[in-house]
């Protein structure tokens, strides 16, 4: 495990363009599948990190509480599964299941879906406004495992808010933190100076 913090994409950054599938269902997923949204959160995440294991519950609940009021949410695993077979789209459906998500999750099999939205580690989030322009991106909240903080959520849910009332997000933004992405070997992105 390297613990590895965002790159901090610059902020208003259109989203970058997308097809993957959705593990559960097997539907392809684009940015126009959420064209209609509010905003899009895009989070990239696993099943075995024990950064995401330890605000997994409150992924579920972010979904609970702002997919009914229209945002569109998305998680992808972007690890290579030829290193970290723990992440293949099986065991990212047990996930789903075990922390019953309610959105959709893709698996990045090529990887260059992260890399256009410069992911760095697991958890990182991306929140877009409705015009698909980055609004927020950064930690969760405060909480990491071990610090004996709680997890509220309170940066990201701030930030949703925020956009859901089509009002600016504040740019006093904190990177997240967690393991690095799994990349394929030969396949790490430049944005790391490898």
């Amino acid at each position: 495990m390297v613990r590895t913090e965002s790159t901090m994409l610059p902020l208003g950054t259109s989203a970058p363009a997308f097809t993957l599938k959705d593990v559960v269902s097997g539907d392809v997923l684009s940015l126009s599948n959420f064209a209609d949204k509010k905003g899009l959160l895009v989070m990239f995440i696993c099943q075995h990190c024990p950064f995401v294991l330890h605000v997994e519950a409150e992924l579920s609940r972010l979904g609970q509480d702002y997919v009914p009021q229209g945002l569109g949410i998305l998680a992808i695993s972007a690890n290579s599964i030829e290193t970290h077979p723990q992440d293949s789209p099986d065991k990212l459906r047990e996930q789903v299941n075990r922390a019953s998500f309610n959105f959709p999750y893709a698996h990045d099999e090529t990887q260059e879906v992260a890399k256009s939205y410069t992911a760095a580690c697991t958890p990182d989030f991306f929140l877009f406004d409705q015009d698909h322009k980055l609004a927020y991106r950064g930690q969760l909240d405060d909480s990491r495992p071990g610090n004996d903080r709680p997890v509220t959520g309170k940066d990201l849910r701030a930030a949703i808010d925020q956009v859901i009332a089509n009002k600016t997000v504040p740019e006093d933004q904190n990177p997240s933190i967690g393991c690095n992405i799994k990349w394929a070997p030969g396949k790490e992105p430049t944005y790391f100076g490898v």
